[in-house]
């Protein structure tokens, strides 16, 4: 891949996708989005990698939102819609990707950050981490990550951090149940690599199955809900490994996963 804003790399079963522009605070431009696009895909079409593992270069920010200079580039006001679109395509491409992604929050996680944050499927943060949708201070709403904040804080929570523009620690954000782990900042991405290698020992099918219909069922009534996962269950109930997991659990022995 031809890289310029993002950097990737495989260690083992786990893909490292590296937002790397610390000097601007890793703000996403359209350049940095299309890197993650092409990053992302690779994760994904790469049968060997079983999980992601999302953070940001330099020890200040995880990602500071969008970079305004870069859209501000745009020629026409068209083509600033449809660049500010790619942020909508790239939470959906991170939703389907399939396979777990742990996001290792290494510093401020901000507006269109906080929104690349909590498309994350866990979170690692450092404890001198921050988070917030400062964009009602310069005049702006959150309209492009207000679904994900509500979806993963609530709407009590979200109409707070929208309303003020407030920045809420890692220990705040723990206690509000969207970050997973706070510890120090140079663990952070040792902590986060360790659990992604942890999700990679099960069933990469499995897994898949079982994210994708976590996400789908966001929004459904309970009872569309639960017919959608009977037939999820069935499934995942006829799938290899699931004979596999069960043999290895009589057998006492650790299950072999193929995938299948």
């Amino acid at each position: 891949m031809d890289l310029t804003d993002v950097l990737y790399e495989v260690t083992g079963s786990v893909a490292v996708i590296t937002l790397n522009r610390p000097d601007q605070r890793n703000a996403m431009g359209p350049r940095m989005l299309r890197d993650l696009f092409a990053s992302m895909a690779s994760a994904k079409d790469d049968p060997q990698v079983h999980a992601v593992v999302l953070t940001g270069a330099g020890d200040k920010a995880f990602c500071a939102g969008a970079d305004l200079a870069g859209f501000a580039a745009a020629t026409t006001e068209i083509q600033r819609h449809e660049e500010q679109g790619l942020f909508v395509e790239l939470f959906l491409t991170m939703q389907r990707l399939g396979k777990p992604i742990i996001g290792a929050i290494n510093g401020h996680a901000l507006a269109g950050g906080l929104g690349l944050a909590l498309s994350c499927d866990l979170l690692v943060a450092s404890d001198s981490a921050t988070f917030g949708t400062p964009e009602i201070r310069v005049g702006l709403w959150p309209m492009m990550i207000m679904s994900i904040i509500v979806r993963n804080l609530g709407r009590k929570h979200a109409m707070e951090l929208m309303l003020t523009g407030a920045r809420i620690d890692a220990q705040q954000a723990h206690t509000w149940g969207f970050v997973n782990r706070v510890v120090p900042a140079t663990a952070v991405r040792d902590e986060a690599l360790s659990w992604a290698r942890e999700v990679s020992r099960w069933s990469p099918l499995v897994v898949r199955l079982g994210r994708d219909a976590f996400y789908a069922i966001d929004g459904l009534d309970v009872e569309s809900a639960l017919r959608y996962l009977h037939s999820q269950l069935t499934v995942v109930s006829l799938s290899e490994d699931f004979r596999e997991g069960v043999q290895a659990f009589l057998e006492k022995r650790e299950p072999n996963f193929k995938g299948r």
